[in-house]
């Protein structure tokens, strides 16, 4: 993580992709599976079972693209797209949300060492401009589009698509749970963008962002009224749009 943070960092006011890491073989796209996986029935864990049906139709080259960071009222939201080492997959991967932070801090570094990994920022101040909702498909797009090797497939956590990538992804709802390369992607989007919201707290130390990452918890609305908003703020959001 040492070796990223800093990169990452340097672009938390750009609104771009962070940057790319490692390398995979590109081969070429056949047929295409539907635009929507619903919820699953029953228990369910992350595993390779949906890039293996993918690969059944020729897709040869999965990216797993998933986001942190829709819901706070500060800082960016961060997308990150994850093409996975078949041979060399991290154990332990499930949704970010379910691991512990040690957890998270391990696989982070070990899915950066095995598999090609980017990452992209956008800016609360862009939020502001365009929405949550397009801001977050233009993240997507963007981690996907910084990629070294094209997918010839992506499989995106949730239910929304980005325009650019119809006709070669699916979205799958819940996918950080079902699939190994959207959990890999959802570890990636959320370690990187907590270590953002606790380098912002050395800048903004009123806000406790080291503690809450930018979301509306008691303590955080009571700043903001105390404080007001800083420049990391998202000012579309309420309450603070109507301060």
């Amino acid at each position: 993580m040492a070796g990223l943070l800093p990169l990452v960092l340097s672009h938390l006011w750009e609104d771009r992709w962070a940057g790319t890491f490692s390398r995979m073989n590109k081969l070429s796209p056949t047929d295409s599976p539907g635009s929507l996986i619903g919820a699953p029935v029953g228990p369910y864990q992350a595993d390779m079972h949906l890039e293996a049906a993918l690969k059944r139709s020729g897709h040869d080259i999965i990216a797993g693209i998933d986001e942190a960071g829709r819901g706070p009222l500060a800082g960016p939201v961060v997308a990150a797209a994850v093409i996975l080492d078949a041979n060399n997959i991290p154990e332990g991967l499930g949704d970010s949300k379910t691991l512990s932070s040690m957890k998270r801090n391990n696989l982070y570094i070990e899915i950066l060492r095995c598999s090609e990994v980017s990452i992209a920022t956008i800016s609360a101040k862009l939020i502001d401009q365009i929405n949550i909702r397009q801001a977050t498909l233009l993240c997507m797009s963007r981690a996907v589009n910084a990629l070294n090797t094209r997918a010839d497939w992506c499989i995106i956590d949730g239910k929304d698509l980005p325009d650019d990538l119809a006709g070669r992804a699916t979205a799958v709802i819940k996918g950080d749970g079902r699939s190994s390369s959207i959990a890999a992607a959802s570890i990636i989007a959320k370690v990187t963008r907590d270590a953002i919201m606790i380098e912002s707290a050395n800048t903004y130390p009123d806000y406790g962002f080291e503690q809450h990452k930018g979301y509306g918890t008691q303590f955080h609305r009571d700043a903001i009224t105390e404080h007001g908003p800083c420049a990391i703020h998202r000012f579309s959001f309420a309450p603070i749009r109507n301060m």
